[in-house]
């Protein structure tokens, strides 16, 4: 199995690692983190990444799960960050995990107001000037138009009758955790080692000192990445963050009557900022997003969404149901904090709302502690790259250009090629070429009336790196965004961590 993360690897990698020398240390195993572990062992660096708790555990399994072309940057004036979002997001579709990304559409109804749906189609359509001045961009989407009552009715059912709306269209992942996942194997099969539940303590110059499985042990780098998201300020103190928590609502599809197009609703008082109401496989529809500042230390346990948050997903999008929501409505909500960078001009005060901050990465030396932290998923390789652009400097060795923009993760082929796996389209659009292998693993269901199988548990476990009931239920699958189902799914993950 290429790049499998199995017990038996991670038993080997760690006996290797007490002592050893290694070029490039990366500390988090999020997307940034997978990537920058990918990108430098690709470049024949030798490669360590350690992981506290799990593989996306952190602000990457919490995303609205899109690969986004950047409109909203377009309306803050940041054309190379939208080009940017437009160029990688051309590149996840078409070459390195078109199975996790396929076309979604987003509609703004006219009921929202006919100066929203202009705004809305002036953007859109600038959108699609900015994906069609990028490599890969001509012909990876449809371009904006205006639809009729008829469409909007088949589109989003529980929009209010009798009006039209525009029609934009962005890239959705099947699923975040699946694609940090994709890149940690990737990563693996060109020779690094990840192993999650390793704790880095401290780094002292070149001396990276770690607890693993409740073991001191110590290694040496080259250099350490320090790619921790919200938390980076441990091991860069000097970095200057403003979290901002993002919330999510999970309602039952149905309750909006199924729809095929993402739900697009202005927030009140803003030219820029939206809530969606996100279709997603297996019959749920994910309700966000909110910007909502974060004081005070960052807690290691996951944030949860403030009542006023509820409140103001559900009012926004009420605004154009036909049969509003309520909170009785509500099976699962989620929320994530963002890393987002406070410039170095600005003062000491609290400045902006977080809202208005960049979604720019910054990449800055302490020592031998190269931070990169910021940005977006969707721009996750373009930050890699340049984090280790800057290592292989550093270094004086390793490939100067990075190949990642064409390497294909685990599980990816060309679409024609993935058509013709003979696999559940379900399971194809979760593992890719792997789905066979999968589905022969056990198709029994983990919980009667979801569509996750026994096999994509003990896949996880002996495949992907999966380690506990957490593992299986909130990253590799995600029955856990609903807790009721979790609750029903955690016998059968124990089962399965028992097999091995």
């Amino acid at each position: 199995m290429i790049g499998s993360l199995s017990p038996g690897r991670r038993t080997r990698d760690l006996a290797e690692l007490p002592g050893s020398t290694v070029d490039v240390v990366v500390v988090g195993g999020g997307v940034t983190g997978a990537g920058v572990a990918l990108d430098a062992a690709s470049r024949g660096l030798s490669v360590v990444l350690l992981e506290r708790a799990d593989l996306a555990a952190g602000t990457s399994r919490w995303s609205s799960k899109l690969v986004h072309g950047g409109l909203r940057y377009l309306a803050h004036g940041e054309i190379g960050l939208a080009r940017e979002s437009a160029r990688e997001r051309a590149v996840l579709m078409g070459a390195t995990a078109a199975h996790l990304v396929r076309p979604l559409p987003f509609l703004v109804p006219d009921v929202a107001g006919r100066d929203v749906t202009a705004l809305a189609e002036l953007g859109g359509r600038l959108g699609d000037a900015v994906r069609l001045s990028v490599p890969g961009g001509r012909g990876s989407l449809p371009s904006t138009r205006r639809v009729r009552a008829d469409d909007v009715a088949r589109l989003t059912p529980g929009v209010r009758p009798g009006a039209g709306g525009v029609v934009f269209w962005d890239g959705q992942l099947t699923d975040d955790a699946r694609l940090v996942v994709a890149l940690a194997r990737t990563a693996a099969a060109y020779g690094a080692r990840v192993l999650t539940g390793a704790e880095v303590r401290a780094v002292d110059s070149a001396d990276v000192h770690v607890r693993v499985d409740g073991a001191d042990l110590s290694l040496r780098a080259g250099v350490v990445v320090n790619a921790a998201g919200v938390w980076s300020q441990q091991l860069a103190p000097g970095i200057r963050l403003v979290p901002s928590r993002g919330s999510h609502l999970v309602v039952p599809a149905d309750r909006l009557g199924s729809p095929s197009a993402a739900m697009t609703v202005p927030l009140p008082g803003s030219r820029s900022r939206y809530v969606f109401a996100l279709p997603q496989p297996g019959g749920l529809v994910y309700l966000g997003l909110t910007d909502e500042p974060v004081d005070g230390p960052v807690p290691d346990e996951d944030p949860l969404p403030s009542d006023g948050e509820v409140q103001q997903l559900l009012d926004t999008m009420n605004q154009v149901l036909d049969e509003p929501l309520a909170r009785g409505d509500l099976v699962g909500a989620y929320a994530g904090l963002r890393p987002l960078v406070l410039p170095e001009s600005a003062g000491t005060g609290p400045g902006d709302a977080t809202a208005d901050l960049s979604r720019k990465h910054l990449l800055r030396w302490d020592g031998a502690v190269l931070s990169v932290v910021g940005g977006k998923l969707t721009t996750y390789r373009a930050m890699a790259e340049e984090a280790v652009d800057a290592v292989v400097a550093r270094l004086g060795r390793g490939a100067r250009r990075t190949t990642t923009a064409r390497l294909p993760l685990v599980g990816s082929a060309p679409r024609v090629a993935l058509e013709r796996v003979a696999a559940p389209q379900r399971l194809v659009a979760r593992y890719g070429t792997e789905a066979p292998l999968v589905e022969s693993l056990g198709p029994a269901l983990v919980v009667a009336g979801r569509d996750e199988t026994v096999g994509e548990l003990r896949f996880a476990v002996r495949h992907e790196g999966a380690r506990s009931v957490a593992d299986l239920l909130d990253r590799r699958t995600r029955i856990g965004l609903v807790p009721a189902d979790r609750e029903r799914a955690v016998a059968v993950a124990e089962q399965v961590l028992a097999e091995g």
